[in-house]
């Protein structure tokens, strides 16, 4: 999840699509939508291993759009094939706006 995250902080769209399952996977990933995005932080809030190839972790993200804050509440789904642990979906808490 920290990967991820990072990778959307640099805008590496490669990364986010070779980290995604294939299953879900969209074509394309457009993240010059999120340019006037200013990442603030991570928060894992927790994680859950259900078996050797299914896990979820709940997170909170945060960003400021036009000086605005916003919290992005999240739990993910991955799942594990070849050794290697792949973005499935997720479960959207929706983007809440920060206080102040």
């Amino acid at each position: 999840m920290r990967s991820r995250y990072s990778a959307y902080v640099l805008g590496l769209e490669a990364y986010l699509l070779a980290t995604w399952h294939v299953s879900t996977r969209p074509a394309v990933l457009d993240l010059a939508d999120e340019s006037g995005s200013k990442w603030l932080g991570l928060t894992v809030k927790r994680h859950q291993v259900q078996d050797d190839s299914h896990a979820t972790v709940e997170f909170v993200a945060r960003y400021r759009v036009a000086g605005r804050g916003h919290r992005l509440h999240e739990t993910s789904r991955f799942v594990r094939e070849d050794g290697r642990w792949y973005y499935l979906d997720d479960e959207f808490d929706g983007a809440i706006n920060a206080a102040g």
